[in-house]
């Protein structure tokens, strides 16, 4: 298994050389050069696995330059009960027949992140420690990304987290499972700006080839490929969960910003997983609804980037977006490349009319939006209807579902986050505090550690060549 970039101009890769890297050198997004298909005698065999064996045989597929007990071992290292707080990792609970939700937010951080975060902390130590490098990540957040990638990497050797986040636009919750970390090779930096502003600034890092070299500049952001690598398990796990025959089709809701977690579950459909639809959900932040709506893609500037009540989604780029189209166009670099220098440039490309418009009904894909009132509306039925209480992107998921969801065909809506963590919400739509995990009780309270810089690439990069 080689990995290519989806503007074409990296040579094929083990998995452990893009393990560290993020972006590829010529700015593109690394790729497998093809995607491992699933027969349906393996399928059967996955079927009966528990999480971690189901891990490693879907994962086994893409890297192959790790030895397989040591990543039997990384792997049961990272999925633990104790970590997890379930044998399952990620369990399915049902509403209704044919109407599920997808447990995955039962990590550390309590958000659907943890479950790649925490696999790629494993492989990070285990890569360094074979080389004897440090690695300085930098990332960027708008809401769990942060917290899941500091949790994972906190006290790791070798390793140090520059995690860029928009200054005052995450939950309390959010915020305060950041910055009050002390670990000393964590550094929160927060931009005065909106989460575009700092994918930005780590784009514009990864791009500048001299100083990520010198500073072994890496990425935990879902531009790095073992975040979807990690994520396509669960949709097999939701998959065998939901069904009893492999001759089922199920589609999967997902509350989408960046298309990382949906990325992965349309790899999982081209592996030949039975998913009928994927359906993407956003917020009033739809670039990703509108495209698959019109076929244009059109990123917003910074100015436009609504704050919104599922703060997670407000994202107005989508880096994976660029993957997905990779698949699209028949892997044909130079058209990706055609794209993405006009949307590198803050403009738009529009496949409507084009033969390329015409096959994206060939990959499963169909999209909803929430708003503040939609999701305020979900979240309190879903309590009152079923007893479960979900976050406010779970329900953005929940209600572009919903409304895709098709008679005879299982609905998965893949969590998000717990509900803690957006507690004003949940008061409005429900009258009262959400529940704590044991553990999180005073977590706003405690000392917070982190500094304040504008929207500059450069200061950034100064900052981290000062620390480092």
């Amino acid at each position: 298994m080689r990995y290519i970039s989806t503007r074409g101009g990296m040579p094929p890769k083990k998995f452990s050389k893009i393990l560290l890297a993020g972006l590829a050198p010529d700015g593109g997004l690394a790729m497998p050069e093809a995607y491992p298909r699933i027969s349906a005698a393996q399928m059967e065999e996955l079927r009966g696995l528990g999480y971690r064996e189901l891990a490693f045989e879907i994962i086994s597929r893409f890297v192959d330059d790790i030895p397989a007990a040591d990543l039997r071992d990384i792997i049961a290292r990272t999925y633990t009960p104790e970590l997890f707080r379930s044998e399952e990792i990620a369990p399915l609970r049902t509403l209704e027949p044919g109407l599920h939700i997808l447990g995955l937010s039962n990590g550390p951080t309590l958000a659907f992140k943890d479950i790649a975060m925490q696999l790629l902390g494993n492989l990070f130590e285990y890569a360094l420690a074979k080389t004897g490098e440090d690695l300085n990540i930098l990332g960027a957040t708008s809401g769990d990304t942060g917290p899941s990638a500091e949790y994972a990497m906190r006290g790791k050797h070798g390793v140090r987290v520059f995690m860029l986040s928009p200054q005052g636009k995450m939950s309390h919750f959010q915020t305060a499972q950041m910055f009050s970390l002390q670990d000393p090779n964590i550094f929160n930096i927060a931009i005065r700006g909106v989460f575009d502003d700092c994918q930005d600034i780590v784009k514009a890092v990864s791009n500048d080839y001299t100083f990520k070299q010198k500073y072994r500049i890496g990425t935990v952001n879902s531009i790095n490929w073992a975040r979807i690598l990690a994520q396509i398990v669960y949709y097999f796990k939701g998959y065998f969960a939901a069904t009893r025959s492999n001759t089922e089709q199920v589609s999967f809701a997902v509350p989408s910003g960046n298309f990382g977690n949906i990325c992965a579950g349309h790899v999982a459909r081209m592996m030949g997983l039975p998913i009928r639809r994927l359906i993407l959900a956003t917020n009033e932040n739809e670039v990703l609804a509108e495209f698959f709506r019109t076929g244009c893609y059109r990123p917003r500037v910074a100015a436009e980037t609504l704050q919104t009540s599922s703060p997670s989604m407000d994202i107005s780029k989508a880096s994976n977006f660029e993957r997905f189209i990779f698949d699209l166009t028949g892997r044909d670099t130079a058209k990706v490349k055609e794209l993405w220098r006009a949307v590198d440039k803050g403009a738009a490309f529009d496949l409507a009319g084009t033969p390329l418009w015409e096959k994206v009904k060939d990959f499963g894909f169909v999209s909803g939006t929430s708003n503040h009132a939609a999701r305020i509306a979900t979240i309190r039925k879903i309590h009152e209807q079923y007893g479960v209480l979900v976050d406010p992107h779970t329900a953005d998921g929940l209600k572009a579902g919903l409304e895709h969801r098709e008679a005879d065909v299982q609905l998965i809506c893949l969590e998000t986050a717990l509900p803690v963590k957006f507690s004003e919400s949940i008061i409005e739509a429900i009258g009262h505090e959400p529940a704590r995990p044991a553990g999180y009780e005073n977590l706003e309270s405690l000392p917070q550690r982190y500094v304040v810089m504008n929207a500059d690439t450069d200061a950034v990069k100064a900052f981290i060549a000062e620390q480092a």
